[in-house]
């Protein structure tokens, strides 16, 4: 009985002391990540063109490449990681008062100096507001059996923000900030409308993939025309700034039902 008791009290006690070794050098990790942020504070300066890379206040990084809102950093060993609407990290490889080294996100090893003053002007959050304000306004008629159809599609800018990263002069990557549109669509005979509805691009997530959605904007409307079927519009979704986008065929059939479909 004796010697069960104190194989578990020695267990206990390698178990204890593990458990605050653990500790300790959790702490001691976490002081170090504590002491190369405050390292970091600053503005940086490319050691080869002696120009302004980055500024560094608290937990924020400023480009000197981007004017809209900084990112927040952390530290962990010798890894940057950079929070924005990706998780990116970049591997340190030397960080001394006055000197970082890191590689960029396409593999590039930067050297940067600490600059002598903190009063260089740049990386200066600003107001980002959507590019297009006004509502824009199409319109198309169309003739079926006789009738005379007028479909309409307003483009409304939103205050709803979608991020897209990019890569940055200085090989970051970093959130581009745009606003999607709600674009409201009817169709009227004459002066009696038949139809309206708001259209978002949450509406077609079962049919774009959801990677490419998340990034993309609802850029443009057309009303395609009136057959027995129903009524026809077409929606374009688009990454911002690129060429690649998804064409959305939307039917109203008769009894005013809404379906989705891939343009092929």
């Amino acid at each position: 009985m004796r010697k069960v008791l104190l194989a578990a009290l020695f267990a206990f006690l390698v178990t204890a002391c593990a458990e605050n070794r653990n500790k300790q050098d959790g702490q001691a990790q976490n002081e170090r990540n504590q002491l190369a942020k405050q390292q970091l504070q600053g503005i940086w300066v490319d050691e080869n063109t002696e120009l302004p890379m980055l500024k560094i206040a608290g937990d924020s990084i400023y480009l000197a490449s981007q004017v809209n809102t900084p990112f927040r950093f952390s530290i962990s060993g010798d890894t940057l990681i950079a929070h924005s609407s990706e998780r990116v990290t970049y591997r340190i490889t030397k960080l001394e008062p006055h000197v970082f080294q890191f590689y960029t996100s396409q593999g590039d090893l930067i050297t940067l100096h600490k600059s002598d003053t903190d009063t260089i002007p740049f990386g200066y959050q600003t107001v980002i507001e959507p590019v297009q304000k006004e509502v824009i306004e199409k319109d198309s008629v169309f003739f079926y059996q006789g009738n005379r159809y007028r479909g309409y599609a307003y483009i409304n800018p939103s205050s709803k923000k979608v991020y897209h990263p990019v890569v940055t002069e200085e090989g970051m990557i970093v959130d581009n900030v745009y606003f999607d549109n709600i674009i409201h669509i009817c169709v009227f005979q004459g002066k009696q409308r038949l139809y309206a509805k708001d259209i978002n691009k949450e509406m077609f997530e079962n049919i774009i993939p959801a990677d490419f959605l998340k990034m993309a904007i609802l850029s443009d409307m057309s009303f395609m025309g009136v057959d027995s079927d129903g009524y026809h519009y077409q929606a374009t979704v688009s990454m911002p700034d690129e060429l690649s986008c998804y064409y959305v065929t939307i039917l109203i059939d008769r009894q005013n039902n809404i379906s989705f479909k891939l343009k092929e």
